[in-house]
This record gives structure tokens, sequence and C-alpha cells, in this order.
């Protein structure tokens, strides 16, 4: 008891001023409460880059594979104070503070599965072939190989949206969304059939802001062939059938397809959409003048990923001329996470070449 005592004061002191913060992780130590959001993580080390780009987080607590419950998952914390509240000793739980990093994971997780997402299956001779795989192909972000597996393919490569999107569009009187300028991917494609639904075949539901939005995020799943997008609830529906396709009228429906071909248009991120709301996401606001000066603002910063600006309204005079600045996590983060006998998991390596 006496050991822990002073254990639990040694942190107290040192990770009051996270600027001359010396040890990286804090071992079987929590900090409870003040959750923001959680997710799973396959080590802490990718915990904390999740932290690192969630424009709420501040540090955070991962359960590791030996906790009996939670395990694999990254709890992301804030306060107004910018440190916990309280840290208590804990078995099996890992906690750390944000901090800026390359993205880059060159570990291999045994005995780990990366649960859904595929894309696509290859035989490969082993997991370092399935990871070279996965690095040569520009959609694949993690993978998962089973070893000793003859009978069906053994590399399976996973997607994960690498593009930010907001998770909730909705109509606003009084304000004006709109997205950096930084380059998403490249230009410029575009074919779309207004009035038009192509039905069924649908795998993933999105929030878009247009059409055109609707395109570049189908564009860059490797599933999607085809997508419709509803005007009315700013619905993504992103399709998958190389074989065939059935198109139907239908009203306030605008429907496309995949330009994996070509090069993707990006007209989309260069307008402004008045009277809808990119809903939370915040990181920080200020007052300026004018949407122009919002959006120059959001393209300064280098984590603004998109803005709402408030022109102001008669039930919200406070956020007149308020402007919005948002960020979505945007970096490799498999859905599920699972202790599973002969497969090893792992993430791409092109964010490592420069290293």
């Amino acid at each position: 008891p006496k050991k822990h005592h002073i254990y639990a004061i040694t942190i107290k002191l040192i990770s009051c001023n996270p600027i001359f913060f010396f040890i990286r992780f804090l071992l079987n130590v929590d900090f409870p409460g003040s959750d923001v959001v959680d997710m799973y993580s396959p080590s802490v080390e990718h915990c904390q880059e999740l932290c690192t780009q969630h424009p709420s987080c501040l540090f955070f607590s991962y359960n590791r594979p030996e906790k009996s419950s939670g395990s694999f998952r990254c709890y992301m914390k804030s306060s107004s104070s910018g440190h916990p509240q309280s840290q208590v000793l804990l078995l099996g739980v890992t906690s750390g503070y944000s901090l800026k990093t390359s993205l880059c994971f060159p570990q291999v997780f045994e005995d780990v599965e990366f649960h859904g997402e595929d894309y696509e299956t290859f035989f490969t001779a082993n997991f370092e072939e399935c990871q070279r795989v996965c690095t040569l192909d520009p959609m694949c972000q993690f993978f998962t190989f089973v070893t000793g597996n003859f009978s069906s393919p053994d590399c399976h490569l996973k997607f994960s949206w690498f593009v930010p999107r907001p998770v909730a569009v909705v109509l606003k009187s009084g304000v004006i969304s709109g997205f950096s300028q930084k380059p998403q991917l490249t230009q410029h494609f575009s074919h779309l059939f207004s009035n038009t639904e192509f039905r069924g075949n649908d795998f993933l539901e999105s929030q878009a802001v247009s059409p055109e939005h609707c395109q570049f995020l189908c564009s860059v799943h490797p599933l999607c062939t085809y997508f419709s997008f509803s005007s009315n609830d700013f619905r993504c529906f992103l399709k998958n059938n190389p074989n065939s396709m059935v198109a139907k009228t239908k009203s306030n429906f605008t429907s496309g397809i995949s330009s994996h071909l070509c090069q993707i248009d990006e007209s989309w991120a260069k307008l402004t959409y008045r009277d809808i709301e990119f809903r939370g996401l915040d990181f920080r606001s200020e007052v300026v003048n004018f949407v122009d000066i919002c959006q120059e603002k959001c393209t300064e910063d280098p984590n603004c990923q998109f803005y709402t600006y408030h022109n102001g309204s008669f039930f919200h005079p406070e956020n007149r001329h308020r402007c919005y600045m948002k960020r979505v996590v945007t970096m490799p983060t498999p859905s599920h996470i699972r202790k599973v006998d002969n497969v090893m998991s792992g993430f791409t390596l092109r964010n490592c070449r420069s290293s």
C-alpha cells in the first residue's frame, strides 16, 4: 500500500503539465470518467494516435488484451483543465496523453483479428507478403492473415475511411457550411443522372452534402461500383454489383457510377452550402465577419477538415458570425478487434516510407 501511494503521487506530479511529460504511457493506471468516445484499437500506440487525431481528446485510457472486459478498447477523454480529474491503479489498463506523431504502425499483432471491412482476399506465402500487398494497394488500410489456411484465401485486405466525412448533415436556417480547401485527393470526373435511383445492392450508407460528394465517397471505397443520393435527407447509398445495374425514375434522387479508373471530381469541396449544418465534431470556434474568412481559417488550420459558419438568427444571436471548425478521425481504425488463434493482423506501411 505504501508503494502504491508513492507511485500514485509521482504520477500526479509528472502529469500536471503534459509539456514536461517524460513517461509516454502509464502502465496499470486508469483515468476514470471524462469519456468523449471509445473505439476499438489493437495497441496503446494506436490508441494514442486516435486520441491525437480526435478533435476533443486530450488524454486516454486503453484496455489491454489481458483485461477481462473491454479488451482492445480505447477510451478517449477530455476535460476543461486538460488533465484527468483523477488517476487510479487498475490492472490491464494503460493511460496517456494526446501527442503529434506519424501514422506509422509497422508492428504485426499475433492471434488478433481485425474483424470485418474485407474488400479483397488473396493467397500469400506469409504475413509479410500480405502486408506488402496491403501497402501497395492505395485502398488498403489494414489486413488480417490466416496462418495454415490452404483451402481459401488467407490474406484479407480491409478498408476504413481515410477521407473526412461529416457524421451529420442537416437543414438549418442561418448557417453556411463548407470544407477546407486543402486538397482531398485528385481531380476531375463527373457524370450524374438526376431524378434517378439505382435499385438495390446497397452495402453501406453515409451522410453526404451533395451528389458530387456522394460520388467522391463511392470513388474512394474499393467495393463501390455505383451510388444513389437522396437530397431530402442527405443520405448517400453506396452499392456493389459489377455485373448489372437497375435504374428507376425517382424524384429527389441522383445516381452515378464510381470513378475509380478516372480522376475524381472534388468540385463539391470548393462550394459552400447555405442553410446546411455539419453537426458536431467541433474542436474550436471564433468570431469572424464573413463566411469566406471562416473558410480561410479552416484551410489554414492543419486540424480543420470542414466548418459551419453562423450568420446569426433571431433564436440564437449568441452564435452570430461564429465559425465552428470541425474534424473527424481518418486514421486506419478497425471497427472490431478480437482474439483469434492462428491469425496475424497489421496496418499498411505506406505512412512509414518517409521514416
